[in-house]
C-alpha cells in the first residue's frame, strides 16, 4: 500500500533529526542507488538516538542488563537515494503500551529535497537475563507517553500501516 503524500515541512517540524549522514559510495548496489540493506542500518542508528532521547542510553542498559529489540517493522521505499546524497532521519512516535513503542522514521533526502523512505517499527524493552520483553520503568514510560501525546496532537495523521500496534 502506498503511503500518503506528506509535505516535507510537516516532517521537518518534527524537530532535530535522530541521524544526519552522507551516503558513501560503498552503499551503492548494482543499480547505482543505495541498497535496501543500508536503509535498515541507518534506521537502526537513528533508533539508537531515539532510545537515548527516551531515557535509555547505553549506560542505563548496562546497569540494568537490558536492551531494546525490534519486534516488527515495515519499510516504504519512496524515492531513490544515491551515493553522495545527504539524508536526515526524523522520528514520530505513534503509540505505546507497557512493554512496547511504535514509531515512524522518515528518511529525508536533503540533497534532492524529497522524502526517500518511511520506516515503521514496533520495538520492545528486553530483560537480557531472561531474554523477554519487560515493562518500561515508570520514569521511562512517562517520557514515552509524553512524546506519543505530543505527536498525536500534530495536524497530520501518522501514516501507520495498521498491521502493527504497540
Amino acid at each position: 500500500m502506498k503511503p500518503p503524500s506528506i509535505p516535507l515541512d510537516k516532517i521537518l517540524a518534527l524537530g532535530e533529526p535522530c541521524l544526519r549522514t552522507t551516503i558513501p559510495a560503498s552503499y551503492a548496489d548494482a543499480n547505482g542507488h543505495m541498497n535496501m540493506r543500508w536503509y535498515v542500518a541507518l534506521y537502526d542508528e537513528a533508533g539508537d538516538q531515539l532510545h537515548i532521547r527516551l531515557g535509555l542510553p547505553p549506560i542505563w542498559h548496562q546497569q540494568n542488563v537490558t536492551g531494546t529489540m525490534d519486534l516488527e517493522h515495515h519499510t516504504h521505499f519512496i524515492s531513490e537515494v544515491m551515493p553522495g546524497d545527504q539524508v536526515a532521519v526524523y522520528v514520530r512516535m505513534a503509540g505505546c503500551s507497557p512493554k512496547r513503542i511504535q514509531y515512524l522514521m522518515f528518511m529525508v533526502n536533503e540533497t534532492r529535497g524529497k522524502l526517500a523512505s518511511i520506516f515503521e517499527c514496533v520495538n520492545g524493552l528486553v530483560d537480557l537475563k531472561i531474554r523477554k520483553t519487560m515493562a518500561y520503568p515508570p520514569e521511562i514510560a512517562a517520557i514515552i507517553e509524553k512524546a506519543v501525546a505530543a505527536h498525536a496532537s500534530l495536524d497530520w495523521e501518522a501514516p501507520v500501516c495498521r498491521a502493527m500496534k504497540a
